[in-house]
């Protein structure tokens, strides 16, 4: 069945990991009809938790669409995973989600999860509601939930429902505030009845509270509220959906997904209050000339489709895509307007979990997926040639956390890498680089769970088991005093033979790569043989003495030799500058050199103790502390990038996961003695091993 834009609604359920989403979309779905029965994710049976990894670990990995159909309406729930390494699939769900609903538990305590799907629905100008989940629950306590919420984001929370407790303190129902009916636990969902009587008294308080909210989205009502009339029931839900749009209303509801409890209420406020994605805000892309241009949804004008999630199995690769315009056909030739390249459209198919249903058409607003779109990565607008118009990217936090990577059975790189190649479009939020320098593979994920999953699915979809490892770091070696030395190289094997002779001047340089000079009189080496001699010292500077990594800042001149007529050559002289090179690096006060990053890390006031303590452990020097406008603390400090390979973890477990970091390369500095000694301990074990 197609559904026009004004009846479907793009919802993307956030919140902490263990709050009840994935549960919550079971719920949805069974009291509509959509299922026959409730799956847990305890025994691996969702609709939304399908792939193998997330039924074996019993969390959430990836984000789902599950479309779920409800008076007239088709409801896009897009569950994303709550685990913090899955954050780009929630950045994902929020780039085409039209508003969010925040999914908190009923123990009164605001986890982290909670903070963080909150700025991010802020920060991206979302509507949305706020579900308090497990309201049943033997330790609920949704008062002390509720509190907790609005002093945590303001008094603009507001409850359209209020449950209902028996004698032991324990939920057994809730009051529908707006239409004043109650609702009891039943066989399947709740049963309406009347409100008791001893809760009339607060939920008229509550409605009252409501009414003002309404009151003030548009001077009309508020007019006619301070004139004592009655709103009727439609203008209060048009103020009411008003101030969702807004956000100067965020309307909080409760229930238990696993009896259904609230759930046709959340349904009801889905479609009654929240945005169709016609009603979004228009985004600001740019044309083919690069100009940027304000781009409106709209079911007539050319399409246009946003592809923000990338999928491959074994039936092949799904190219996941919300219609902004028009509507999409197959094969439809369409431009991508971040490659330019024209691409013809595949099958059509609209999603439910693992489950694809092709389709003919997909509709403005509406959320499918394109098959065998080889060309089409995450992130890539297509739009119709006539109209060509590039959105911005999907914003993707910057990943941390590294590891060197390696298969188990020597000679299978290539195998490993092509399928973490594979497994990066389906996950963009992790990179792969190949460190010529150490000779390691190196994946850089968002944190260790992560990298798991990622060795998991290497085993059972490309058939190679690997190794994580911590990175070799790049050290550098440069020397500190000037010294000159002879290289002679002499060898008579019957034939010709081969003879070299130079003298080297070796002292600290100004430039990064070794510098060459000659200053030689009276022709003791002939010019023909210099690029030799600089050969051969650019190929030993690949090696330092210390620990046999690149020498930098070095001047070499060569102002002194002898030859031979006939057993000189460039293969000679080479071996000369080695032997000069070799002899006078031991005795020209080498060090080490250990790159140096730039930390900026932000974290709440409260942990800045425990922060600037772990710097100093990590020989950090913080440059600067900047107080943020949300109550956070930026510090930024230079630290050795060896002490920060394990710091994505560590600032989780010293921040309850509320701190976050960027780290980038700066430069070069002289190793501390002990570090230095460290560091080439640990060559000289590589080198023997």
């Amino acid at each position: 069945m197609s559904y026009s834009a004004q009846n479907i609604r793009n919802i993307a359920l956030l919140g902490h990991g263990g709050n009840g989403k994935t549960t919550l979309v079971e719920s949805l779905l069974y009291v509509t009809g959509g299922a026959d029965r409730m799956g847990s994710p305890a025994d691996g049976n969702t609709v939304s938790d399908y792939d193998a990894e997330e039924i074996k670990r019993k969390i959430s990995i990836g984000m789902s669409v599950i479309p779920v159909e409800y008076n007239g309406c088709k409801i896009n729930v897009l569950d994303t995973p709550g685990n913090f390494d899955f954050a780009g699939e929630v950045a994902e769900a929020l780039r085409v989600a039209d508003a969010g609903i925040l999914v908190c538990d009923c123990k009164g305590n605001l986890s982290v999860g909670t903070e963080r799907a909150w700025k991010q629905l802020r920060d991206a100008g979302k509507p949305c509601l706020i579900y308090i989940a497990k309201t049943d629950e033997e330790n609920g306590d949704y008062n002390a939930a509720f509190d907790t919420l609005r002093d945590a984001f303001g008094k603009n929370i507001a409850p359209l429902v209020a449950p209902i407790w028996d004698d032991n303190k324990r939920v057994v129902g809730i009051v529908d505030v707006v239409h004043k009916r109650a609702y009891a636990m039943g066989q399947k969902g709740s049963v309406e009845s009347e409100v008791p009587e001893e809760k009339e008294s607060a939920v008229a308080e509550l409605y009252d509270r409501l009414m003002e909210s309404v009151a003030e989205t548009s001077e009309e009502f508020m007019e006619k509220y301070f004139e004592g009339e009655e709103f009727t029931y439609t203008e209060v839900v048009t103020g009411l959906r008003a101030g969702v749009r807004e956000r100067s209303l965020i309307p909080v509801l409760c229930g238990s997904a696993l009896t259904g409890l609230g759930t046709i209420a959340l349904l009801n406020a889905i479609v009654d209050l929240l945005p169709n994605p016609l009603e979004a805000a228009a985004e600001v892309g740019e044309d083919e000339d690069g100009e940027p241009v304000e781009f409106i949804a709209g079911p007539g004008a050319y399409p246009t489709a946003f592809v923000f999630k990338t999928v491959s199995d074994q039936y092949g690769k799904f190219s996941y895509v919300k219609v902004l315009s028009g509507s999409l056909k197959a094969d439809q030739v369409l431009v991508d307007a971040t490659t330019g390249n024209s691409e013809k459209l595949g099958r059509l198919y609209t999603l439910r979990g693992k489950k694809t249903t092709e389709v003919k058409e997909l509709t403005t607003g509406d959320i499918g997926a394109i098959g065998k779109m080889d060309r089409v990565k995450t992130g890539d607008t297509l739009c119709d040639a006539r109209k060509v118009v590039k959105l911005s990217p999907i914003s993707f936090a910057e990943p941390n956390y590294a590891k060197a990577i390696a298969p188990k059975t020597r000679g299978q790189e290539d195998k490993v890498a092509q399928g973490l190649q594979r497994m990066n479009e389906e996950d963009p939020t992790f990179t792969l680089t190949n460190n010529a320098e150490t000779h390691q593979m190196v994946v850089t994920a968002v944190g260790d769970i992560q990298l798991d999953v990622l060795v998991s699915k290497l085993k059972s979809r490309f058939n190679v088991e690997t190794v994580l490892d911590t990175p070799r770091v790049a050290y550098r070696e440069k020397i500190r005093k000037k010294v000159a030395k002879q290289g002679r190289h002499k060898k008579q094997t019957g034939g010709s033979g081969q003879f070299g002779d130079v003298w080297i001047e070796f002292e600290p340089g100004e430039q990064e790569e070794m510098e060459f000079c000659e200053r030689v009189v009276g022709g003791s080496v002939p010019k023909n043989y210099f690029p030799a001699v600089e050969k051969g010292l650019r190929k030993s500077c690949l090696k330092g003495p210390l620990a046999g990594y690149p020498v930098v800042f070095l001047k070499a001149t060569l102002y002194d030799g002898s030859y031979h007529p006939v057993d000189s050559n460039d293969n000679a002289f080479q071996t000369a500058a080695s032997l000069a090179y070799k002899a006078a690096m031991p005795e020209a006060n080498p060090v080490l050199l250990e790159p140096v990053g730039e930390l900026k890390v932000t974290v709440p006031d409260s942990y800045m103790g425990d922060i600037m303590g772990d710097l100093n452990k990590r020989r950090g020097r913080v440059m600067g502390m900047d107080p943020t406008d949300d109550g956070n603390q930026v510090i930024t400090a230079e630290v050795p990038m060896s002490e920060m390979v394990s710091y994505a973890v560590d600032l989780r477990a010293m921040t309850q996961s509320r701190g976050t970091f960027t780290f980038h390369f700066v430069r070069y500095e002289e190793c501390p003695a002990a570090a230095q000694a460290k560091a080439i301990e640990e060559a000289k074990a590589l080198a023997e091993a």
